[in-house]
């Protein structure tokens, strides 16, 4: 959770911040429980389900399973997974209807591939962005992240994930590697202009590059939306943590061409063709 004075992912790791004392304030916490599940039922709402059809959904970051409830009480299976045993331990006492797994995120998403409708995760993405080991690297466990939930989704699906960015460069690093794992989407800023109520949701599509979901009270003073940063489109640029475009993207290719040309080489013209993906060949 967001508060005053340092960051909790500034104060150790979350296996160790998330410990027994913590884990009770996320069953006894009257506000904490209702930001919670405010934030949940957002994110899921955000997913786009069909009606009236149950799906079956991954919780990334369950803690002690209140995200899980909103899922169970709108007629949707789980299963949630977490760093904490002492947040899983409070997810059991309070016998939640997902199944749980003791599991770290940055390690990869341990399911088979297109398993799961759709994942949710309330404030959990922005820990990996954290070294608390030397064998840690923030780039790579975001990218082994995103790379195994793209793979344990259905296509078709969306991943909605609710985070506490700490600046602008976390939040392209994190993105950043979203795209590079297959995702596309964007950001979803609920309530820009308020200090509070602002809050940050990455939603990403698996497949099919949906329209981005509205945001909440995004209205400025002149009428126009705001902060929807969309990262299919190719004027937004989104930078790895070195301050680099991401190997192969669009901008990096243009990038190398605008270097050569610069060096008197002789360079193709750039199209709409340029940098794009090309399917491989059978």
């Amino acid at each position: 959770m967001a508060g005053s004075g340092r960051r909790p992912e500034h104060r150790g790791p979350p296996e160790l911040f998330y410990d027994k004392a913590e884990a009770r304030k996320y069953s006894q916490n009257s506000r904490m429980i209702e930001i919670q599940s405010q934030m949940s039922e957002r994110a899921v709402e955000l997913l786009g389900l069909p009606e009236d059809q149950p799906c079956f959904l991954l919780d990334v970051g369950c803690g002690s399973g209140l995200s899980g409830d909103y899922i169970s009480e709108e007629g949707h299976h789980w299963v949630g997974m977490d760093i904490s045993s002492a947040m899983l331990d409070v997810a059991m006492e309070r016998e939640v209807e997902g199944d749980l797994i003791l599991a770290d995120m940055g390690q990869g998403i341990p399911f088979r591939p297109g398993m799961f409708d759709g994942c949710v995760s309330i404030s959990a993405v922005q820990w990996l962005c954290n070294a608390d080991k030397k064998t840690h690297s923030p780039p790579k466990r975001l990218y082994r992240f995103f790379s195994t939930l793209y793979s344990a989704l259905a296509r078709g699906s969306r991943a909605i994930l609710q985070l506490y960015p700490e600046n602008s460069e976390q939040l392209e690093l994190i993105t950043a590697q979203a795209m590079k794992a297959g995702f596309t989407g964007g950001m979803v800023v609920d309530y820009p202009n308020s200090a509070k109520a602002k809050k940050f949701f990455l939603c990403l599509f698996v497949g099919t590059a949906g329209a981005l979901p509205k945001a909440l009270g995004a209205e400025c003073a002149d009428g126009e939306e705001s902060q929807q940063a969309k990262f299919t489109n190719e004027r937004t640029r989104f930078r790895n943590a070195k301050g680099k475009s991401v190997k192969k993207s669009r901008d990096w290719v243009l990038e190398k061409k605008e270097r050569r040309r610069r060096q008197g080489k002789e360079v193709r013209a750039d199209t709409r063709y340029t940098g794009r993906k090309r399917r491989p060949r059978f």
